[in-house]
């Protein structure tokens, strides 16, 4: 699967799109400003936002601290050709699908249409480390769960009592 993954990384604007989506997902970046965005443009609910926010770093740095004890390294780069440079020389878990996934769930609970809107983009980013070659399907797996189960985790931050019951999410 890494294999074929990686060859549609030879097409030029594949490889344009991983590139972006790697660089923009870079340290959570991407979903740290959607979330922050999100708080200036909202600001009934600019600390539900800026909570979610934090779930999404949370994730991040969770993973980053996985990374520390896995020690996993990456593709080898004579076999797959990495796309894109990397922030450090250990692949799992995937810390770019990790902050993703925190940010599709976090961000959805917020606002249902916020996480329709960001799953898809989190999913590509996904997928743009494989074609990256610089993630094992694996790492990519268990990042999202890592993510999703953090933000999951975090939920009743991000949901005051009356919207709890179903008030006031829409």
């Amino acid at each position: 699967m890494l294999a074929a993954l990686r060859e549609c990384g030879h097409r030029p604007r594949v490889a344009v799109a991983a590139r972006g989506l790697s660089l923009s997902g870079e340290h959570g970046a991407l979903w740290l400003a959607a979330g922050l965005a999100a708080a200036a443009l909202d600001p009934p609910r600019r600390r539900d936002w800026l909570r979610g926010t934090a779930l999404v770093a949370t994730a991040h740095l969770a993973s980053m601290g996985v990374k520390r004890l896995v020690r996993r390294p990456r593709p080898a780069p004579g076999t797959y050709e990495p796309l894109v440079r990397t922030a450090g020389r250990h692949s799992f878990p995937s810390s770019h699908a990790t902050s993703a996934a925190a940010a599709v769930v976090a961000f959805g609970v917020l606002h249902p249409t916020a996480g329709r809107l960001a799953a898809p983009v989190a999913g590509a980013m996904c997928l743009s480390r494989l074609v990256a070659g610089v993630h094992y399907p694996s790492d990519v797996a268990v990042g999202a769960l890592l993510g999703a189960a953090t933000a999951a985790a975090g939920r009743r931050l991000l949901v005051a009592p009356t919207r709890a019951r179903g008030e006031g999410l829409s």
